[in-house]
């Protein structure tokens, strides 16, 4: 045992470095991400609303809209987290997501009378749009304590969300069989219970710059892929053979075990700044190295000077700064570069979403057994989560080294998109293993481009508002091609197929489609939209590419540098506001 940790005292002081450092937020934000991806289950259950509320794929799809609109609109959660500290906001998004999901699992297994189609939307829209309380307050503050490493944060946190789903199946098989029902009840209860349990540890905490974090992030990267390999490998198994109950619940034992690893990587960095600050400040008797936050900073930034008039207000959202610096809320949603981010995304993050909500009507049409449907599922999410993590760190490491603009990836990432709507569209023999792994793949590559392209070019004073209006197209893509293409256009051929068998449409009853032509009309369409997405987004490769071609941080770095020096003039560890450098 250390000298250190001889005694009560130093023990209960590492614990407490431990438990209130930066370390320690990034593990909680981790666990948090790992059950917060409930959207992308969509998939697994969707069977059982149908069936048993008898709606046809259009009211399924309408469904499915308000499903992505809930868990993409997080404006108001980006507004929210700007008035009240994250413990706030985590809470507020916990009581969302029980309440909204536990009324979807009453309403399907008929312990409540059966919802209009307008209530179960609502009850949609409530629980998946609770993820972007919890999300919000975890990545955008992870984000603040770690601004030079905010595109690895971004997509190792972002790609904990897109593999929540596999994580959660494994979970659910564990916890309830093959009862798809109660897949409901668990993403009721789960997601709810973890954020509640790491309230006081998600804050904005004191600029401590961290010469090898990109390092540790990389660890925590190694461990997460893991996790992902070795569910990968579980899933081929799972296809091959029928688990029981027993087997599923030492493969969901395993996937905890891996999710709580992280934490020796945080006690094992804690230990070595704990050394550190040992070695050079001999005599310090504050063992608190990290500064804490109150809620007070956290509600009580310095009051805006509201002298200006109507005329000079309008102005400045059309005078807008240097990419880079901090644009107002107005400014980046007015400007160019924004306009041209979301019709891009609209139409790359609205075409996956549509094969992605669309994954177990596409497969019962092609004659796949409702057993493969889980692996669809648990692909498309492990591919979802690769995409984030290989698009934040990738993109990372290519800029650092080669000046290469992120939004030159996203349009690649977008073009690539289109080849797995062809697959669906024509109706490749076993493609489909093929397809949900690019959809997976697209998305997830996409969403945390998107955040690191926002945060660089509009700045990180009001991240947590402009990271959820770039998820604004999330919904609108998937109302034009989940219900207005998808859901319509598959209707038609079901109706289609039911006339000429001699038999009339019965309303209110299940609709089904089989074969190729159910959605061959539907992905040709988001095929030539995710293209048009492609051209867009070049625009703003064109628009950036001096940006990108600047060191992107240097003013960020050159600020943080003047601070640290003040700091060590004043020859003490201060307890100054956290966010003071950033906002």
């Amino acid at each position: 045992m250390p000298a250190e940790f001889q005694s009560w005292k130093g023990i209960k002081a590492f614990t407490f470095q431990t438990l209130s450092g930066r370390w320690f937020m990034v593990f909680a934000s981790l666990l948090i991400m790992s059950v917060n991806g409930t959207s992308y289950m969509f998939g697994l259950y969707s069977g059982d609303i149908k069936s048993s509320l008898g709606y046809d794929q259009t009211a399924l799809n309408t469904l499915s809209f308000y499903k992505d609109l809930g868990g993409n609109l997080g404006f108001l959660a980006g507004l929210i987290y700007e008035i009240i500290p994250p413990w706030m906001v985590i809470s507020i998004g916990s009581i969302m997501n029980f309440c909204g999901y536990f009324l979807i699992w009453l309403s399907i297994t008929s312990r409540i009378p059966n919802p209009h189609l307008w209530q179960m939307c609502l009850y949609m829209c409530i629980a998946t749009n609770a993820a972007s309380y919890s999300n919000t307050a975890a990545l955008v503050t992870c984000v603040k304590n770690f601004p030079e490493s905010r595109g690895s944060v971004i997509g190792l946190l972002k790609g904990l969300i897109g593999l929540s789903g596999a994580i959660i199946t494994q979970i659910y098989h564990a916890s309830y069989g093959n009862n798809s029902s109660y897949a409901i009840l668990l993403v009721a209860w789960l997601p709810a219970i973890v954020p509640l349990l790491f309230l006081p540890v998600i804050r904005t905490m004191k600029f401590d710059r961290h010469q090898k974090e990109l390092k540790v992030f990389y660890h925590f990267l190694y461990v997460a892929i893991g996790i992902a390999g070795f569910i990968m490998i579980i899933i081929i198994i799972q296809n091959k053979f029928s688990f029981r109950r027993a087997e599923y619940i030492t493969t969901a034992s395993v996937v905890t075990l891996g999710l709580l690893l992280p934490l020796a990587i945080v006690v094992r960095e804690e230990f070595k700044l704990w050394k550190s600050k040992k070695q050079a400040m001999n005599s310090q008797t504050e063992l608190n190295i990290v500064a804490e936050n109150t809620i007070l900073q956290a509600i009580s930034p310095n009051p805006p000077k509201l002298k200006l008039t109507l005329l000079t207000w309008f102005t400045q959202i059309f005078n807008q700064p240097e990419r880079g610096e901090d644009y107002s809320i107005l400014q980046a949603v007015f400007s160019i570069d924004m306009v041209i981010i979301l019709i891009s995304t609209t139409c790359g993050v609205g075409g996956a979403l549509a094969a992605i909500d669309n994954l177990g009507q596409i497969a019962a049409s092609l004659g796949y057994q409702k057993r493969t449907i889980s692996t669809f599922i648990s692909l498309v999410s492990i591919w979802n989560f690769l995409g984030r993590v290989l698009a934040g760190f990738a993109s990372e490491i290519l800029l650092a080294r080669r000046k290469f603009p992120r939004p030159l990836l996203l349009s690649f990432v977008i073009l690539l998109s289109s080849v797995g709507h062809l697959l669906i569209a024509f109706g490749v023999p076993n493609s489909l293993y093929f397809s949900s792994i690019l959809a997976g793949f697209c998305l997830g590559a996409q969403l945390p481009l998107v955040s690191t392209i926002i945060s660089e070019i509009f700045g990180l004073k009001h991240f947590a508002t402009l990271y959820s209006v770039g998820s604004i197209s999330s919904p609108i893509g998937s109302l034009i091609f989940n219900v207005k293409v998808a859901g319509l256009l598959y209707d038609e051929e079901a109706t289609k197929q039911l006339e000429r068998l001699g038999f009339a449409r019965e309303p209110g009853k299940e609709l089904k489609c089989a074969g190729v032509s159910c959605f061959r009309s539907a992905f040709l369409i988001i095929a030539a939209a995710s293209f048009l997405g492609f051209l867009v987004s070049i625009g703003l490769v064109w628009r950036t590419k001096e940006f990108y071609k600047s060191d992107v941080y240097a003013k960020f770095r050159g600020e943080n540098e003047a601070a640290s020096s003040s700091e060590a003039g004043q020859g003490a560890v201060e307890t100054a506001p956290a966010t003071g450098d950033l906002k």
